[in-house]
């Protein structure tokens, strides 16, 4: 059985580290596969997790890549982690213009209106999938990471918005709702990681990628919330919503 985890950098595993962006190995995808490895006993329970993220995806690039990383791959299930670069901005042009209005990468409407079209191609083909809710975020070190990089004038700007934790909020909100209107299953993996325990262990320095503790904990609550029993290309899914 092949699962395919479409999505952005954090299905990609991207990371921050000492200033640098970088790919782990123990990404998300990566440990699943080895989380269903140790509970295969026989060849007819075999399970392939294929990792198609791309950095700095949002639904519109899903979208475009769909055909030739989803359908032509034709797998069972997939698991869709997306909306965090959907819900960002171009923070050169805010720090440039702060007082100017500004526009998300892919609006609100446009993001959602993008989700249940890949829903419903995915749908005409049989291919079971799964929503990932967006993981949460530090608001404070995201706030340091942009200000570096552009001035501070990026955190001036977002805050007259609500800030960021309300606005990528905003996003999950609508991702749920849209998943619970038209039957989605969906992995609240934003809850699961803020209930574990400091979650902050798991969001690297930029506020928003995931450390490798962070994978882990992603791979763990997706494993956890696959209850599966395979009869021939039958995966049953639990939904955590």
């Amino acid at each position: 059985m092949k699962i395919i985890c479409f999505g952005d950098s954090l299905t990609r595993g991207v990371t921050y580290i000492k200033g640098r962006l970088r790919i782990v190995k123990k990404n998300y995808p990566a440990i699943l596969q080895e989380l269903f490895g140790q509970k295969e006993t026989d060849s007819s329970q075999s399970v392939q997790i294929v990792n198609k993220g791309v950095f700095n995806d949002n639904s519109e690039h899903l979208l475009k890549r769909l055909e030739k990383d989803v359908l032509q791959e034709k797998p069972s299930i997939v698991l869709i982690g997306i909306g965090g670069n959907d819900c960002n901005f171009s923070w050169a042009e805010v720090a440039e213009a702060p007082r100017d209005t500004h526009t998300a990468t892919v609006p609100l409407n446009l993001y959602i209106d993008n989700l249940k079209t890949i829903i419903s191609r995915l749908r005409e083909e049989g291919i079971t999938l799964i929503l990932l809710t967006l993981p949460p975020l530090d608001p404070v070190r995201y706030y340091e990471y942009t200000a570096k990089l552009y001035s501070s004038k990026v955190s001036e700007w977002i805050c007259k918005v609500g800030g960021i934790e309300h606005w990528h909020g905003m996003y999950n909100r609508a991702l749920k709702k849209t998943a619970e209107e038209i039957g989605v299953r969906l992995i609240d993996i934003r809850t699961a990681m803020k209930k574990a325990g400091d979650f902050s262990v798991f969001i690297s320095d930029d506020g928003i990628h995931p450390t490798e503790s962070g994978y882990q904990a992603i791979a763990h609550e997706v494993y956890e919330s696959l209850l599966f029993s395979i009869k021939g290309d039958e995966l049953k899914v639990k939904s955590h919503s």
